[in-house]
């Protein structure tokens, strides 16, 4: 591929990236950390763990991309008795055929929103999880591949842990990153209450012209991974994850993953920002919503007010920045 040609898709992507923002400020009010966050895992090619109160915009926003990128949309609402079948599909015995056809479940779209995700049963997590790693499935012997771009959206609501199912450390580390969504401020609130009422529902989005299309995002995916990143950012970046193992406040540190997390992200993030190169900040940047769902504190720490997000913001603190 000619640099020209390289640069023509730089271009073209930035101008969808930019797009993608202004619609989103158009519908969502505030939330640019999430909106940032969620373009730049999108990109990456990894999952979303978004985390929040109910009401903060986790399903528009889901809905929401998914028709910016021209994606098939599929969501599923997590309940205790939740089968794998559910989500992944079964096989259904054809009395005209006299044979079993498969049929599809709501896995099989380009962007899935599963709500609530620690509502439904171990069993259908693993399940879930698995389709989010191999990105395929096998039914009776058979396996069916989901269609590229494939992106999962869970939600996680941080009150009312009665009837839910606590998620694995390990199976957490599947999601790229995992993003907080904060309660908007009182002039935020006001702009939503002001903008229903001159809009109406926001919920049909009749509106939202895709931006592009999937032969786009595997282009646009292939060329992030071409983003230059210097020697010395991989020594800081395994520093920074080497350091959630050794920090007295942790109990279980960040795998590999966490470092490859790290370096996937901060490549969207430069791309985000038009550069075609890594730095420290986009580091920095990338290092919070890939860890902190990927260490577990000690419990007394917790009962002393600690947070993840402390903790990570003191071992970056900590580490000196290549220059």
């Amino acid at each position: 591929m000619s640099n020209r040609l390289l640069a023509h898709d730089a271009a073209r992507l930035h101008e969808c990236i930019t797009t993608i923002r202004h619609v989103f400020g158009t519908i969502v009010v505030g939330q640019t950390n999430m909106i940032d966050h969620l373009v730049a895992a999108f990109l990456a090619d990894g999952h979303v763990l978004l985390e929040g109160m109910p009401g903060v915009a986790k399903t528009l926003s889901a809905r929401l991309m998914a028709k910016l990128v021209d994606a098939t949309f599929s969501r599923i609402q997590c309940t205790p008795d939740l089968m794998p079948a559910d989500i992944v599909g079964t096989s259904v015995f054809d009395q005209r055929s006299l044979s079993f056809e498969f049929r599809p479940g709501p896995v099989f779209a380009n962007m899935v929103l599963v709500d609530e995700i620690n509502r439904a049963p171990a069993k259908t997590q693993s399940a879930l999880f698995e389709v989010m790693e191999e990105r395929q499935i096998t039914v009776d012997g058979v396996t069916h591949v989901l269609a590229p771009p494939f992106m999962v959206l869970a939600t996680q609501n941080p009150v009312e842990q009665e009837g839910t199912y606590r998620l694995p450390e390990a199976q957490l580390d599947r999601f790229l990153v995992k993003i907080v969504i904060p309660f908007p401020t009182l002039e935020e609130e006001e702009r939503i209450v002001a903008r229903v009422h001159s809009l109406g529902s926001l919920q049909s989005l009749p509106n939202v012209a895709p931006v592009m299309n999937a032969n786009d995002v595997i282009s646009y995916r292939s060329m992030i991974q071409t983003v230059a990143v210097e020697p010395s950012l991989f020594g800081y970046i395994a520093a920074i994850v080497h350091a959630t193992r050794n920090n007295p406040s942790v109990d279980l540190g960040a795998s590999p993953r966490a470092s490859l997390a790290i370096l996937a992200l901060a490549r969207a993030f430069a791309v985000l920002d038009g550069r075609d190169f890594v730095t420290p900040d986009d580091i920095q940047k990338s290092a919070t919503p890939v860890l902190r769902h990927r260490i577990q504190l000690f419990p007394e720490r917790e009962l002393e007010g600690l947070t993840e997000d402390r903790v990570i913001a003191e071992i970056l603190a900590a580490i000196d920045v290549p220059r």
